[in-house]
């Protein structure tokens, strides 16, 4: 009878333990291993050879690939240009930004443009060397310029992660010919090129096909049943995502979609670029605090690279989304070692 008593008692407890309305809050988990929490620099030699510094919050100097590391990333992403006018972002500058990404442990993101600039959804020009050239001459250039950076790098015992075959390709890339919407063959067909170069070099290295406007589920359902429709070979989703100060909304509809294009294409994402004036570090911090916590927890998700954020105030013509001022990181960027 006692015995009775006691099994009742302890199921007694279970169940209301079970069906408590006051479950704790879910606390943010360790970051999963292998997740990607970076920043593109790729603007760090350019501002050194114009005499900018960078220091850390106490005031020290500091190169900047190790101020990432000291601010709690482990992950760098460098862009490439086939023939840059003044050189940046040319293949010599990312060798030599890659060294210093190498020597700090950093793993390495590699982003093509495929264009001697800016390459994005409202630009993807073909390099001035290329113009003119069809197709099956384009697959041979974008193949053979992969491989020569990439081999490159490789030569310097650099380790490359990821690669964009294209930056922002929401409609293609080397326009006319690759643009998706006209000639979504031919783009697939360019793609897949960079892609088999890629592999050829760094055989495990995942492909990521970018986008911008995360929050677009209807942008990233086309083009990525495009790329399913035409055979494309890939290994990630990109997005890009720069909400307004009141980011909630699409910071929020960015996750969903990462989870719906999950079940859909069955493909994890990596959440290439994000970004926020940099004035408004408290609102940025709260922002890459939600996004670092809930992509890491959709569970398929690989990482997440800030977008230039050593660039001070107006640089470059005008650019304000980085997370510095006066040389030294905003509060906005110490999301990343409070994620830890």
């Amino acid at each position: 009878m006692r015995l009775r008593t006691l099994l009742a008692l302890c199921v007694a407890v279970l169940l209301v333990a079970c069906s408590s309305e006051d479950t704790p809050t879910k606390q943010p988990a360790e970051p999963l291993q292998g997740f990607a929490c970076g920043a593109d620099i790729s603007w760090t030699t350019q501002l050194e050879s114009e005499g900018y510094e960078f220091y850390d919050s106490v005031g020290e100097k500091r190169e900047c690939t190790a101020l990432m590391k000291q601010l709690g990333m482990n992950s760098i992403r460098l862009r490439v240009w086939v023939d840059p006018e003044d050189g940046w972002c040319g293949k010599a500058d990312v060798v030599n930004k890659a060294r210093r990404a190498k020597a700090q442990g950093m793993r390495l993101m590699i982003d093509f443009h495929y264009s001697d600039s800016w390459a994005d959804p409202s630009q993807q020009t073909p390099p001035k060397a290329w113009r003119g050239a069809d197709l099956e001459e384009l697959k041979v250039l974008v193949s053979n310029h992969t491989k020569e950076v990439l081999n490159t790098l490789k030569s310097e015992g650099v380790d490359v992660e990821w690669v964009q075959v294209g930056n922002e390709t929401s409609n293609g890339m080397l326009w006319p010919v690759g643009k998706c919407d006209t000639s979504p063959a031919a783009y697939v067909a360019l793609h897949n090129a960079g892609y088999d170069a890629v592999k050829s070099v760094y055989p495990e290295a995942k492909i990521v096909v970018h986008l911008h406007n995360g929050y677009d589920l209807g942008l990233y359902e086309w083009l990525f049943g495009v790329l399913e429709r035409e055979g494309a070979r890939y290994d990630l989703i990109g997005m890009s995502l720069y909400p307004p100060i009141n980011w909630r909304l699409k910071a929020e509809q960015t996750i969903s979609n990462i989870k719906t294009l999950y079940e859909r294409f069955g493909k994890r994402t990596i959440v290439c670029e994000v970004g926020m004036p940099w004035d408004a570090a408290e609102e940025c911090y709260d922002f890459l605090s939600y996004m670092l916590f809930n992509a890491q927890d959709s569970g398929c998700c690989d990482g997440l690279f800030y977008w230039e954020p050593e660039a001070p105030a107006g640089f470059n013509g005008g650019y304000t989304l980085g997370a510095f001022a006066n040389g030294r990181p905003t509060h906005a960027l110490d999301a990343f070692s409070a994620l830890k």
